[in-house]
């Protein structure tokens, strides 16, 4: 352990870094509260997305670091913003006009269109519980609307009364002049309508914790401030919140780093100091325009999680927080094969190299051994190549290239074959465009077939391609089942055929005999989809089959 801990004091990761960032607010003392506190929070109008997954698992991510480095207990709370009102109703509910005649109350006060839970904010933070518990998060779960009315929020709502105008000067100097006039840092909740009110404050009794104001017909109220009567705006709760729950630590999407100061400012006015924040780049669709919940253009977690695994998808989030990268279907390959490279590499490395390499944050340390023997992407062109319609049709081709791989020896195997089927039929098999050979090339192909099926003209081939380059290295063993053997003919066709650079070769190949332009480590694929079944692919295309 202690090899793990100086590795981590040391380590370039960014979950170490901001670790020892936190670590260091506590040097002098530990907390007083006994505890290091995170906070995530989330707005229940919709289901959770992607961005929840990857805020939870970033924050967990740097929260076990934290405790590889420090002996301070943490907490991890999640919490949802339900005493919102409703703005607008959703399009994918039903009951939608029953929805309309309860707009601007707190979520927790609509009906649920469901018709499953007490409200409509019940049944979201219900959805957001269980999309937590699927991935395994540990967390504690706060509702804004059992935080104000059962009290826990009542002393920093009276601090807020008593510093009303402190908090005010804060929030004005954030807003156009027409939005000043109106402003206020509370928003009541109507007694009779049950509405939440956007409208100035008359009178704010910090001595009483009361505000009075004039409802939207004209009619003055005063309420007390605390129970659940009163809830903040969205950027004063942010910061009071922290104030109220002590929070050390919370990251962020980058819309959010205007705020910052004023979140800051609004826990520092109500006597508390502010968190360690950290700021991450939002996703870009694969126009590269910034991914929108309402406008749907980017990729869902249901969507990933339909062609990879969740590990690829921690992964992907893991790669580079404060960079800007497009999230779309075409990155999951890379994100599955990149993964399943660093849960290979693990077992051989130093402490050094493990607190560095994903995988260790990924598995909290506890890192599994990978079962691909056959890559992600060798997998979708094996795939393509078979026009295979199920992960039987792969395992076939499997069972014969690591005959003591089953489905039940290796599971994360087997579903990365149904995950590249899947794939393969939805994203590849519509791209895929063939294209006949130029003559250099159908000499090529051909003679690569004829190399593929007589070990004479293979090892011809190989010393052709030896004396044109100066190299007296002997021949190597035939062996038609061996990959770097396959690839040894197929590079000195290619030499020999004056390819150069020889990656035109194996884009002629891929274009060709697979229809796409680029493609896996052709000596692996033979291996894999056969040396017969090779030949009869080539054959085929040059006979035009294909096109």
């Amino acid at each position: 352990m202690s090899d793990l801990r100086d590795a981590a004091m040391n380590s370039k990761a960014w979950p170490f870094e901001e670790a020892r960032r936190l670590l260091k607010r506590y040097e002098a003392a530990p907390p007083e509260k006994g505890h290091v506190l995170f906070e995530t929070g989330y707005g229940p109008s919709g289901l959770p997305h992607i961005g929840t997954f990857g805020e939870v698992l970033r924050t967990t991510m740097i929260r076990r670091a934290f405790e590889s480095i420090s002996d301070i207990p943490t907490r991890l709370i999640c919490f949802s913003d339900d005493l919102d009102g409703m703005r607008k109703v959703p399009g994918n509910v039903p009951n939608r006009e029953m929805l309309a005649e309860h707009l601007q109350k707190p979520l927790t006060s609509v009906p649920d269109p469901f018709g499953t839970h007490d409200s409509f904010g019940d049944h979201n933070n219900a959805m957001l519980r269980r999309f937590l518990d699927t991935f395994g998060f540990d967390y504690e779960f706060y509702s804004a609307t059992e935080f104000y009315r059962s009290g826990q929020f009542d002393t920093v709502l009276l601090r807020a009364a008593e510093r009303y105008d402190a908090l005010m000067k804060v929030m004005l100097k954030s807003l156009r002049e027409e939005r000043q006039q109106t402003y206020s840092i509370f928003l009541p909740i109507h007694p009779e309508t049950g509405r939440v009110l956007y409208v100035p404050m008359k009178h704010v009794d910090a001595a009483k914790g009361e505000i009075t104001f004039d409802d939207e017909q004209g009619r003055e109220w005063t309420l007390p401030v605390t129970g659940g009567n009163v809830k903040l705006q969205w950027k004063p709760d942010f910061g009071a919140r922290w104030a109220a729950l002590g929070v050390d630590f919370e990251m962020y999407g980058k819309d959010h780093s205007t705020n910052t100061p004023i979140y800051d400012a609004i826990c520092k006015i109500l006597g508390e100091r502010a968190p360690e924040h950290f700021t991450y780049e939002l996703f870009l669709d694969d126009k590269g325009q910034k991914i929108s919940k309402s406008s749907g253009n980017g990729i869902s977690i249901d969507e990933w999680l339909s062609y990879a695994s969740t590990e690829s998808l921690s992964y992907f989030m893991y790669q580079k927080p404060k960079t800007a990268k497009r999230l779309y279907f075409d990155v999951i390959p890379r994100a599955m094969d990149e993964y399943h490279q660093q849960l290979r590499a693990y077992p051989g490395q130093d402490w050094t190299q493990k607190v560095n390499n994903p995988v260790h944050h990924i598995h909290h340390g506890e890192v599994p051994a990978s079962d691909m023997v056959v890559p992600f992407s060798m997998l979708l062109n094996l795939a393509s190549a078979s026009s295979a319609e199920d992960k039987g049709v792969l395992w076939g081709f499997i069972a014969k290239y690591a005959p003591d791989a089953t489905p039940e020896t290796h599971p994360g195997l087997d579903a990365a074959a149904g995950y590249a089927v899947r794939y393969f039929n939805d994203f590849v098999k519509p791209q895929k465009t063939y294209r006949a050979p130029d003559d250099k090339e159908r000499a090529a192909l051909a003679a690569l077939v004829a190399a593929l099926g007589d070990a004479d003209v293979a090892l011809d081939e190989i010393a052709r391609k030896n004396a044109a380059m100066g190299n007296d290295a002997p021949l190597p063993e035939v062996d038609f089942g061996d990959e770097e053997f396959l690839q040894s003919i197929v590079f000195a066709v290619g030499k020999n055929h004056g390819f150069e650079p020889l990656r035109d070769w194996f884009k002629a190949i891929y274009e060709v005999c697979l229809g796409a332009s680029q493609g896996p480590r052709f000596g692996g694929f033979i291996a894999l989809y056969g040396v017969d079944e090779t030949r009869s692919l080539i054959e085929k295309a040059l006979a035009g089959e294909f096109i």
